[in-house]
C-alpha cells in the first residue's frame, strides 16, 4: 500500500464505527521473538496522521489479552498515534509456562520485565516519537518494575487500574509473601492458586461484578475467548503469587518509585475488588511526576473497558494529559 493509499484508508477508517469484535483493517497482527527464542504475539497500527502524533505500546493485565482493548487502542491509532500492543509470555496466544492450558504462571517477574526490555529497544529503534508506554492490571506492575529497574525510558506512561497492591487479606506484605512462599512448598508451585469454576471452562459465578459495568463490552471477552479459545486462562498459580509479592516489595523499597523520573498518569477506581486502589493512588504520590485519575462505584477494575460515560472520562483525561506532558512535534 503506498502513502497516498494508507492515508485514504486512514481517513475512511475513522468515520467508521469501531467493532470490537474485528480486528481493524489497518492493524497487523504478527509474533515477535524475545531474547531466548520464545515466541510472543503482537498487534500493530500504523501512524493514523503524518506526521504521526507518536507511538504507543500498551500492555494487558493478567489472563489479558490485547483484543479485549481493540476499542481504546482502534481510538487512540485515530487520533494520529502509532500503536502496538503485545502478550505477555505465558498467557493469550503467547503460550503457557505452567503445567495445563489455563494456569497462569511465571518462574519470576523479572522474565516479564526482560521481555519488555528486549521489546522495546528494538520497537522504540522502529517507531517515530514521543514514545508512550501503557498498561494495565499486572501490566501496570511490570511497567512500574521496569521505570524503578531502569530498564525502559518512556517519555510518558499511562497505567490503568495497576497492580501495585493485590486486594486480598488485610495483612502486611511481609506476611502474605511468607504465606506464599510456604505454600509454593507443600505443593507444585504451578498448581492454582484460587478455584476458578467448578465446572471446566466455565466462568465463575460474579466475575463480571469485578470487572466492568458494562454488559456489553463484557460479552465481547467471552465472544474473543469462542472466537480464539487460545486466549483464555483462569486462576494464577501459586508460583505466580509468590512472585508478585517479591516484586510488589521490590516496588515497595523505599526510594524506588521516587526515582522515575517520568510523567506517569495512574488511572485507578476506589471500587476495585481485585488491586488495591490505595497503592495506586500512593504510587501516584511517590513518583515525582505522577498524576492520579480516581473513579469511585462508578467503575469496576477495567476502567477502560467501562460504561460510555467512565470511559470517555478516563480517554480524555488520556489525550490531556499526553498533549501536556508530550506535545505534538511540529
Amino acid at each position: 500500500m503506498t502513502t497516498g493509499e494508507t492515508e485514504v484508508a486512514i481517513a475512511e477508517t475513522i468515520e467508521k464505527p469501531i467493532d470490537r469484535r474485528a480486528i481493524p483493517p489497518l492493524a497487523s497482527e504478527s509474533r515477535w521473538q524475545a531474547e531466548d527464542g520464545h515466541e510472543l504475539r503482537r498487534i500493530d497500527w500504523p501512524a493514523g496522521s503524518e506526521p504521526a502524533r507518536g507511538s504507543i505500546l500498551f500492555l494487558p493485565g493478567r489472563g489479558d489479552f490485547y483484543e479485549k482493548y481493540l476499542e481504546s487502542l482502534e481510538e487512540l491509532h485515530r487520533a494520529g498515534w502509532r500503536v502496538t500492543a503485545a502478550d505477555w509470555r505465558g498467557q493469550a496466544g503467547s503460550g503457557r509456562l505452567g503445567d495445563d492450558a489455563l494456569t497462569g504462571h511465571v518462574d519470576d517477574f523479572d522474565d516479564w520485565v526482560a521481555d519488555l526490555k528486549h521489546f522495546w529497544d528494538g520497537w522504540v529503534a522502529e517507531t517515530p516519537g514521543p514514545h508512550v508506554l501503557a498498561a494495565h492490571s499486572m501490566g501496570g506492575h511490570i511497567v512500574a518494575r521496569a521505570l524503578v529497574d531502569g530498564v525502559v525510558k518512556p517519555d510518558a506512561v499511562v497505567l490503568s487500574a495497576p497492580m501495585l497492591g493485590m486486594a486480598g487479606p488485610p495483612l502486611p506484605l511481609a506476611m502474605l509473601h511468607s504465606v506464599a512462599k510456604v505454600m509454593t512448598k507443600i505443593g507444585s508451585p504451578t498448581r492454582p492458586a484460587w478455584k476458578w469454576s467448578e465446572k471446566p471452562g466455565e466462568m465463575p459465578a460474579r466475575r463480571r461484578d469485578l470487572l466492568t459495568h458494562d454488559d456489553d463490552r463484557y460479552e465481547d471477552e467471552l465472544w474473543w475467548r469462542e472466537k480464539r479459545p487460545e486466549l483464555a486462562m483462569g486462576p494464577g498459580s501459586w508460583g505466580w503469587v509468590e512472585r508478585a509479592y517479591a516484586s510488589t516489595r521490590e516496588l515497595e523499597a523505599p526510594g524506588a518509585m521516587e526515582a522515575v523520573d517520568v510523567p506517569v498518569l495512574v488511572i485507578s477506581t476506589e471500587n476495585d475488588k481485585l488491586v488495591k486502589h490505595e497503592a495506586a493512588a500512593r504510587a501516584a504520590g511517590r513518583f515525582p511526576k505522577g498524576e492520579l485519575i480516581s473513579f469511585g462505584p462508578e467503575a469496576h477494575h477495567e476502567i477502560l473497558r467501562e460504561v460510555d460515560g467512565v470511559r470517555r472520562r478516563a480517554m480524555d483525561g488520556i489525550t490531556e494529559f499526553l498533549d501536556r506532558v508530550v506535545p505534538a512535534r511540529q
